[in-house]
């Protein structure tokens, strides 16, 4: 099943946007989810959101479909949510990720899908918004008459491939004040710094990035980590002594490409994976 659906079918809801921007194609952007891969009806398959990176800015193609493609040959469930990027704002993005996993449980029968294990993958932008749907994600709302929206944005599994975590220490400004504008308020860039957002609810997360990132510095996979500890929840990480930013499935990096095996194997230890 390859077939895109608009997450808000009703409307999307309004968010905060750049008043700077005057190109309608991307003020009438609609956010997106493709479910890549599904499992047959009656089936109960772990299922993974794919977030793909680009700053906020855009979306990165190659951080899309091709890591659903991956996930879907280790028997997982999983589809691309394009999230609304700028001109929107905070919590536009947040709001899409939230529902783009609330309509996973939503259809889990008709996509055999395991309503209680749906997980999120990002990378880089797409990296801090799987955290910020781990972190801020919200239950679902038992009396909301979107039968969607009954349903928890709450991931059961994170993982976070050379993430952007800060927006205080170590920040990748251009992340940072592309979704909360310039001069933003100091306590909301506070509190999507995610690593002060960590708490003993959030889902067990895998974690990789390369020592050496030129762009977004691995010591915002660092501080995500020590958060991660200091709540008691379980996690993964991975670091590589080398390699360039945005490497995606590193397929032409011998030493990195390994992360998917890494990734695989914890998936493993989740009981996601056989």
């Amino acid at each position: 099943m390859t077939e895109t659906l608009p997450l808000w079918p009703a409307g999307v809801p309004s968010a905060g946007v750049d008043p700077s921007c005057t190109d309608r194609a991307r003020l009438d952007a609609v956010p997106t989810l493709t479910p890549v891969v599904c499992g047959a009806p009656g089936e109960a398959r772990p299922a993974i959101v794919v977030l793909p990176g680009g700053g906020y800015n855009h979306l990165a193609q190659h951080e899309a479909e091709p890591i659903a493609e991956w996930l879907g040959s280790l028997g997982l469930a999983a589809a691309v949510c394009r999230y609304r990027v700028w001109p929107n704002r905070h919590p536009a993005p947040l709001h899409d990720a939230e529902r783009a996993i609330r309509t996973m449980r939503a259809n889990a029968e008709a996509w055999g899908i395991d309503a209680k294990r749906v997980g999120v993958l990002g990378f880089s932008a797409g990296g801090h918004l799987a955290a910020s749907v781990s972190c801020l994600g919200q239950p679902g709302k038992p009396d909301h008459p979107d039968a969607v929206e009954r349903h928890s944005g709450r991931p059961d599994a994170a993982v976070l491939c050379y993430p952007v975590i800060s927006f205080q220490s170590w920040s990748h400004t251009g992340s940072r004040d592309t979704l909360l504008g310039k001069g933003a308020d100091p306590e909301l860039v506070r509190q999507l710094s995610l690593e002060n957002a960590v708490h003993d609810r959030v889902p067990p997360t895998f974690l990789w990035s390369t020592a050496d990132d030129q762009a977004v510095s691995v010591f915002n996979s660092f501080h995500y980590a020590g958060a991660l500890r200091r709540n008691n929840v379980p996690f993964a990480m991975s670091i590589y002594p080398t390699g360039r930013h945005g490497l995606g499935l590193a397929q032409d990096v011998p030493h990195v490409r390994d992360w998917t095996a890494a990734c695989a194997a914890w998936l493993k230890s989740l009981g996601w994976v056989a």
